[in-house]
C-alpha cells in the first residue's frame, strides 16, 4: 500500500467510504498559502475559512477532473453518526491546472 493510501485505509476511508484506488494525478491543496492538506490531518475551522489553492498536475488540458471535499466521519471521528458529509464539489477541472486557472489566485 502506498504512502498516500495508508492513512486513508487506517481510518477506514478506503474500504468503508471508497474502494481501493490508485492515484494517477498529483494534486496539491493548500490553505492560507502554507497549510498543505495531507491525508489523515485534521484542520480547525479557522484554517479552512477561506477557499483553498488547488493545483492539479495532469498532463493534458483535454482531461477533466472532479474535486470533492467531503468529511467521511462527520461530525467527528469519535462520533461519526452523520457518516459522509459533502462540503462542496467542483467538476470539469482541466488537467494541468495551477493557481492561476479561472482567476482564483
Amino acid at each position: 500500500m502506498s504512502r498516500v493510501m495508508e492513512p486513508l485505509a487506517i481510518v477506514g476511508v478506503v474500504g468503508e467510504v471508497v474502494d481501493m484506488f490508485t492515484p494517477t494525478v498529483k494534486m496539491i491543496v493548500t490553505y492560507n498559502s502554507d497549510k498543505q492538506v495531507v491525508n489523515g490531518y485534521e484542520f480547525v475551522p479557522s484554517v479552512i475559512a477561506s477557499r483553498p489553492r488547488v493545483e492539479i498536475g495532469g498532463e493534458d488540458m483535454r482531461d477533466v477532473y472532479t474535486l470533492i471535499m467531503t468529511d467521511p466521519d462527520a461530525p467527528s471521528p469519535s462520533d461519526p453518526y452523520l457518516r459522509e458529509h459533502l462540503h462542496w464539489m467542483v467538476i470539469d477541472i482541466p488537467g494541468t491546472t495551477d493557481v492561476s486557472f479561472g482567476g482564483l489566485n
